[in-house]
């Protein structure tokens, strides 16, 4: 077992004020102890200042850092925004998304973020070819988490269907799509249980992009990971979902059983 100790002159741990002189026991990555009010040890790490506990991330798009200052003029809206983000998503490869992703994370790390879940969709080649490892993609986020220094879920994203009538993806959304429920699942069991660092989750795109039927598959097929999905993303989304199914989209994954204590949105 690994173990470091660092001295903080101040920590803030959630109360009014900060504590002085906190000395945190890391032990594998992990805090295994924190004491109050005591002097620093020979072999302490001393930390200057305040000390805080790590920021989560919970939804990222770490691609998205290239469409930084690209999609704030005019009068678009979030529909039209699609149309750069699609252009960046289907060129880019396992090497430019890992290396793109690497800077992204580096970023967060920076500003005092240590977790984050990357809600990752871009599985396959662009014309939704499988690559030999089908989670080449996912895996290079992992390979980007561990060069950034930064703690991941790898929310592994399943995106089915172009709308609540079950519609094919658009051609742009090809390399999203693993055409069914079942691949998606096979895709996300051979990443196992995640690894050093980082972990897997279930992230069902959206109530438009994974039929009801198919979100009670991903409620038996769980295995204890966690799920994470997109609710109530747009007013033109929760239209449809009452039109097409009579009830909003927290009710739909409220109804596939989908809501608890593992689910975030």
């Amino acid at each position: 077992m690994m173990t470091q100790a660092f001295h903080a002159q101040w920590a803030w741990r959630g109360g009014e004020e900060a504590i002085a002189n906190v000395r945190i026991t890391v032990s594998n990555g992990v805090i295994s102890n924190v004491e109050d009010g005591v002097d620093a040890q020979a072999s302490d790490v001393c930390i200057a200042g305040v000390v805080m506990p790590g920021l989560v991330n919970a939804h990222s798009h770490a691609f998205h850092r290239a469409l930084r200052g690209r999609t704030h003029g005019g009068s678009g809206d979030f529909w039209s925004w699609r149309t750069p983000m699609y252009e960046i998503a289907n060129r880019l490869t396992p090497e430019t998304y890992g290396e793109l992703a690497a800077m992204t994370f580096a970023e967060m790390a920076l500003s005092g973020i240590t977790g984050v879940g990357e809600f990752h969709y871009i599985h396959h080649q662009a014309d939704g070819t499988k690559y030999t490892n089908p989670n080449e993609m996912g895996l290079a986020m992992v390979e980007a988490s561990k060069r950034a220094g930064i703690r991941m879920a790898l929310l592994d994203v399943a995106y089915l269907h172009g709308g609540l009538d079950k519609p094919e993806p658009l051609a742009e959304q090809k390399r999203f799509s693993d055409g069914t429920i079942d691949s998606w699942l096979d895709r996300v069991d051979a990443l196992g249980e995640g690894g050093e660092g980082w972990t897997v989750g279930m992230a069902p795109h959206s109530v438009r992009a994974v039929h009801p039927s198919e979100l009670e598959e991903v409620v038996a097929n769980r295995h204890g990971k966690v799920v994470h999905v997109h609710v109530s993303e747009q007013p033109a989304e929760n239209a449809a979902c009452i039109a097409s199914t009579g009830k909003t989209p927290t009710q739909v994954l409220a109804d596939a059983g989908l809501l608890g204590r593992h689910f975030t949105a």
